[in-house]
């Protein structure tokens, strides 16, 4: 596979203490095999996905490590949550990245009045030709921009389940596709709890990836303010891509070979988590699925054809962290699913 031309670096180091003779094995077992899975990508895909990202950091100047994420959980066909306190650039990142592709886009301020039809749509009858008639909603789009997820009612937040999970909306029994790539991209704010209603673990599962963007580094903070104060609202985004080059993209990931002996790891480190008495739900198989496909879009953004270790233990905190249920116990004394997850890397055998 023809090597990028972009640094995705994710991490500055490794905290679980990446074994370099695994990625090796990996490595021989991907070249012994064929990488019958992995066909080598062409140069264009490569094209888009830097054009993707260069057109999002014109926009957003924040976290780089979170642009890249973004661009994963794209390619891996995922969707993405957005935790973080207000006015570090969720909207401006997600509104980056839709715009970067020529598709349709929907935002929607989530507040507790709005209904599950609203998103999924609804039947009205038509006087004149005397019957119903469908009327599509929010989700009848390729993106979809839900801002302050955890402010509507559960009942509304449920709408969103058959959709992530299936890509199709059901309404009074009839069952509609939805477009091509799509994919719900979900802020929250951590910080303001009152009137919220908290996503529910079968909710959380549906995201891909939970990020959080934090502050930018001074600099890059120095040039929003900048470039804030000079104008009176931010340009549009011009799109760099279509809807078919993510598609092709996505296919183009799915294909990446996944070795016996990664998808082993995997299958420990859900385990670990199962047995871990300060944990009281485990990762399930979905968080499983979840990781291979996300490590998958890490090796294609890292000019691989096959899945590394070290892609998996460089995605197991936003992918799993927001699915993990911790006990009381562990929760009263300030431990994170973040370190819990680190520290389950240090006991799990990669090979």
């Amino acid at each position: 596979m023809e090597q990028n031309n972009v640094n995705y670096n994710f991490t500055s180091a490794d905290r679980s203490g990446t074994s370099a003779n695994a990625n090796a094995a990996a490595n021989a077992n991907a070249s012994a095999s064929g990488s019958a899975s992995g066909a080598n990508a062409p140069a264009r895909d490569f094209t888009v996905v830097n054009a993707i990202i260069e057109n999002i950091s014109r926009h957003y100047s924040g976290n780089r490590r979170g642009v890249l994420l973004t661009i994963a959980a794209l390619l891996s066909g995922g969707h993405l949550l957005l935790e973080d306190v207000p006015g570090v650039g969720k909207t401006t990142l997600a509104k980056a990245l839709t715009g970067s592709i020529n598709g349709r886009f929907k935002r929607v301020s989530l507040t507790p009045d709005v209904l599950p039809s609203d998103l999924t749509g609804f039947s009205v009858y038509n006087r004149k030709t005397e019957a119903f008639e469908f009327k599509k909603g929010a989700l009848d789009c390729n993106f979809l921009l839900a801002d302050e997820i955890n402010r509507t009612s559960p009942k509304t937040q449920s709408s969103l389940l058959e959709a992530m999970q299936e890509e199709k909306v059901s309404v009074e029994g009839i069952t509609y596709e939805l477009p091509q790539p799509f994919m719900v991209i979900a802020t929250q704010n951590p910080v303001e709890l009152a009137g919220t209603y908290p996503l529910p673990e079968a909710q959380l599962d549906r995201f891909l990836m939970k990020l959080s963007l934090g502050y930018p580094g001074r600099e890059e903070e120095k040039y929003v303010i900048a470039r804030g104060a000079s104008v009176r609202r931010d340009p549009d985004v011009k799109a760099v891509a279509s809807c078919e080059d993510v598609v092709r993209l996505q296919e183009t990931v799915n294909g990446i070979y996944l070795s016996d002996a990664v998808t082993g790891y995997i299958l420990r480190i859900l385990e670990a988590t199962r047995s871990n008495s300060e944990i009281t739900l485990g990762l399930s198989p979905r968080a499983g699925i979840s990781l291979a496909k996300a490590s998958k879009a890490l090796a294609f953004m890292s000019g691989r054809n096959y899945v590394l270790p070290d892609d998996v233990k460089q995605l197991l905190v936003p992918v799993c962290a927001h699915r993990l249920m911790l006990g009381r116990d562990t929760r009263a004394s300030g431990v994170s699913a973040e370190e819990l997850l680190y520290s389950i890397l240090k006991t799990v055998s990669v090979e």
